[in-house]
This record gives C-alpha cells, structure tokens and sequence, in this order.
C-alpha cells in the first residue's frame, strides 16, 4: 500500500469530504477523470494528491499505474487560523479558517 498525503491545506474538512467522497474505491485513471471536470477549488487539491500517490506507488515500489486503486482517502482536521474582524460599538468578532490533512492510499487492484 503506497501513501501520499497533502497537509495543512486551507479548505474546511467538510468541504473537502464533499470531493473525496466521489472518488473514494474508484481506481487511479478514473479518479483523475472525475477530478479534472469538478469545479470545487478542492477537486484539484485532490487531484494533485492522487498523481502523487500514483507516482509514488510506480516509482518506489514499482507496481503499475493502470491497475492502481484508491483503497483509502481520508481528510482530517487541521489546524485552524484564528482572526478576528471588526463588530459594531468598538468590539471585535472571532472568524476561523479551518484546514485539513489529506491523506490518500492506493493498492494494485486484484483480479480475483
């Protein structure tokens, strides 16, 4: 099982879950088609991710790029920036930018 992982991205968990959730068991080819039409910022976060893990799986424990499957594909909560923005009467609101690691797993698919 060959692993890559992206950290510290600046888009929320939850809207990057919305993304991974479309590609999650699919096999490597057909993530990258499904990635490379959605409109979401996230989407090519992802897609970046998946390339990489695919990359790493062909050259470090040679297995081949066409039978490559997603088996694992998580985004867990990051840090969170927090800042504040100015209210009404001299006081001042708390706003935060949630990210997320993501974390992406592919295995040779086996033809049983």
């Amino acid at each position: 099982m060959t692993v890559a992982r992206s950290k510290n991205i600046g888009i929320s968990p939850q809207k990057m879950r919305l993304v991974i959730d479309q590609v999650r068991g699919a096999s490597v080819a057909e993530a990258e088609n499904r990635l490379a039409y959605m409109t979401s910022p996230a989407a090519n976060v992802v897609l970046k991710t998946v390339r990489s893990a695919a990359a790493n799986a062909e050259n470090n424990d040679y297995l081949n790029r066409a039978d490559l499957k997603i088996v694992r594909i998580t985004a867990d909560q990051g840090p969170v920036l927090k800042r504040y923005i100015p209210r009404a009467r001299g006081r001042a609101g708390s706003r935060n930018h949630p990210m997320c690691h993501l974390t992406v797993e592919v295995q040779e698919a086996r033809d049983n």
